[in-house]
């Protein structure tokens, strides 16, 4: 049986999808884009700040789900400029300090509410 895993500590679906979804030890979360959970607010300025606030929402969400982001296995970065990559790997790197998970990442022609980076995550005990 899947578990619908929700918490206030990350913004609100913008649509009709969970913030994460639980099955079997596996944690598939949602693509997050830098929204600040407190104002609603979509994260103003560069890559760096924005991937830091997605990585932020992440996290909240695997804290919920009593997961950690060393349980994470997967991630995909969709970026609306692909020649921000290497400074999203900067914050990316920070965040995934030892043993990084496996990873996709894509230039996308937009991405929601004009947010410049979005990431899923799938997490597994």
């Amino acid at each position: 049986m899947k578990k619908i895993i929700s918490t206030d500590k990350a913004p609100r679906a913008i649509g009709p999808y969970s913030q994460a979804i639980e099955k079997n030890g596996m944690l598939y979360i949602s693509g997050q884009i830098p929204i600040n959970p407190e104002t609603g607010e979509l994260v103003t300025g560069d890559v760096r700040r924005q991937t830091r606030q997605v990585l932020y929402n992440i996290d909240n969400i695997l804290n919920m789900a009593g997961y950690s982001r060393k349980d994470v296995v997967k991630c995909t970065c969709l970026l609306k400029d692909i020649y921000d990559f290497s400074e999203m790997n900067k914050e990316y790197s920070e965040y995934f300090k030892d043993e990084p998970p496996a990873r996709a990442a894509f230039e996308v022609s937009n991405l929601p509410l004009g947010a410049v980076i979005e990431i899923e995550a799938i997490a597994m005990k």
